[in-house]
């Protein structure tokens, strides 16, 4: 299956923030990468922008640019206000509900233990990532995999309260997806607005 494999530290430095999780190079070396990084002065053009924004997106949930795409095209369609649509569908992927639950520490982790069936909805294994998680559904640790050491290490001392809108659930070791988040639940520092702009061009 398809995902980014390249050199993580070198894409957060790009963007100046630890958008792959805790990085310890990027708070020693602040600035792009590259021969010039800490001495380029020239201005970004407004496409500049956009697509960097879009490039931020794609890298933080870890999205393809066709899958990406496709999610936009979709967010355009829907009723509602189409950058704020499009954080939600990438927030109700499976991969970053359970990352966001806290089964795992980054997305790429959370991705490999829904490819490895460890992952249950409303009971059933779903193994694809880019499942759509609907508002009802419960997400949960398969019953076997409950004594993983990953998932406990990543579970450990991990706030569940965060995300307002997902519930915990010790017993099932799970939570479930109450509602949609607003735009100012959201953590992510994205400019979705840049993105419809870029799209829309």
């Amino acid at each position: 299956m398809a995902r980014y494999t390249g050199p993580k530290t070198k894409i957060a430095r790009k963007f100046g923030e630890p958008i792959f999780g805790a990085d310890k190079t990027l708070s020693k070396k602040n600035y792009p990468p590259g021969q010039h990084g800490n001495n380029r002065r020239r201005k970004t053009s407004e496409y500049g922008i956009q697509l960097r924004e879009k490039q931020k997106a794609k890298y933080t949930y870890g999205v393809l640019e066709r899958q990406f795409r496709n999610l936009f095209e979709k967010a355009a369609r829907s009723r509602g206000i189409t950058g704020e649509v499009l954080l939600q569908l990438l927030e109700c992927r499976l991969d970053n509900i359970v990352f966001r639950l806290g089964l795992a520490k980054t997305r790429a982790a959370a991705r490999q233990l829904v490819l490895h069936r460890h992952v249950v909805v409303d009971g059933k294994v779903v193994n694809i990532p880019s499942y759509s998680v609907k508002p009802g559904q419960i997400v949960s640790v398969r019953e076997k995999s409950k004594s993983l050491e990953v998932i406990g290490d990543a579970l450990s001392g991990y706030n569940h309260g965060k995300y307002l809108w997902i519930e915990w659930d010790q017993s099932v070791m799970g939570g479930k997806l109450l509602h949609l988040p607003a735009r100012e639940d959201i953590p992510e520092n994205i400019k979705e607005q840049s993105i419809v702009e870029l799209y829309s061009k």
